[in-house]
């Protein structure tokens, strides 16, 4: 009976939308720390202060740049495609938005039953939240149509070749992950790694998977669409004001939702030891914090990559995806496979 009325509350459509809309609330808080994090620990890689005047230790430095884009004037080229250029920016927060739909953000446990934070489920989740984050590839390339500049259209051409080729292994990747948990739901995949995460049975799958998801999000040394010595700053340059900001929120949203599907495809999401577990409270704080915990340590291994690694060539970026990314990920599919036939797993 405790079960169903809790079940009750969870599922109640109502609290679910007003779920979802804190679920949105909290990532956009998260972006802010992301942001504020990089700055923070590319001046300690660097050996320099990072944002330090606006709050203690530089931690209102964003509100100060959000109010400086608000203020800012809003510019639109006069022979832009009007239509396209407004439009583009809601197109990938709108990307953003329809992947937090499916995206599980933890789970509670109340008496050994585990009920998964998010705003819904689905049987092809993890699927679905590729699709969803592909849409950005759309919006991009309306910001550099409706710019009428050629730097903007470049860097959009070097963002499609980048993306075409890393989405290849990045798919086979979920597959291999989808075989060996044996379904597309996100959920079932994360709770399948109790107790070994798939990380340990699939370290090349990780290894590809990681790389390949840095290049999709654009992250450095993959950022050649907005690499500023060659392209000032790619689609984005005729941007200002919000327009510019909205561009740059979404980027750092897609940090923090790659960096969760690391944890939940291959470092047991939310996962714990049953005897943590077990306790009724240790059940409804230690799953999602452990698994918040392990999410912020991934954006912390791609931040430090961006600012220790030098930016990679056009060329050398198609020529990693396609002729030892791809192998590698073909590779990883046969392991798991060959791994169901031997029944170990």
């Amino acid at each position: 009976m405790i079960t169903m009325d809790i079940e009750a509350i969870i599922y109640n459509p109502i609290l679910r939308g007003i779920f979802g809309l804190c679920i949105m609330g909290g990532v956009f808080g998260g972006a802010c720390v992301a942001v504020w994090f990089e700055r923070k620990l590319s001046a300690d890689i660097q050996q320099r202060y990072g944002p330090m005047r606006v709050g203690p230790h530089g931690l209102l430095q964003l509100a100060a740049d959000a109010i400086k884009l608000f203020t800012k004037e809003d510019i639109i080229p006069r022979n832009a495609d009007r239509l396209l250029f407004v439009s583009a920016p809601i197109l990938l927060m709108g990307s953003v938005f329809l992947m937090l739909v499916a995206m599980p953000f933890g789970a509670i446990i109340i008496n050994g039953q585990s009920y998964v934070i998010a705003a819904t489920e689905m049987d092809i989740s993890v699927l679905y939240i590729e699709a969803m984050s592909a849409i950005s590839i759309i919006g991009i390339f309306m910001v550099a149509y409706s710019a009428n500049n050629k730097f903007s259209v470049l860097g959009a051409f070097r963002n499609f070749a980048r993306m075409i080729g890393y989405e290849v292994p990045l798919g086979i990747c979920v597959v291999s992950v989808a075989i060996m948990a044996g379904s597309l739901n996100i959920v079932n995949i994360a709770e399948a790694q109790s107790p070994l995460w798939f990380v340990i049975m699939q370290p090349l799958g990780a290894i590809v998977f990681f790389i390949a998801l840095m290049a999709d999000m654009g992250r450095l040394p993959f950022d050649q669409n907005e690499s500023e010595e060659e392209l000032i700053a790619g689609w984005m340059t005729e941007y200002t004001s919000m327009r510019f900001g909205y561009c740059f929120f979404a980027e750092y949203i897609h940090l923090i939702l790659g960096s969760m599907l690391v944890v939940l495809l291959f470092f047991g999401g939310w996962n714990l030891p049953a005897f943590l577990t077990n306790i009724t409270i240790l059940g409804i704080i230690l799953p999602t914090a452990f698994f918040l915990l392990k999410v912020a340590l991934v954006m912390l291994g791609i931040i430090a990559i961006r600012w220790a690694v030098p930016r990679y060539r056009i060329d050398q970026v198609v020529d990693l995806s396609w002729k030892k990314l791809l192998p590698l990920a073909l590779l990883n599919l046969g392991w798991v496979i060959a791994l169901g036939l031997l029944g170990v797993y």
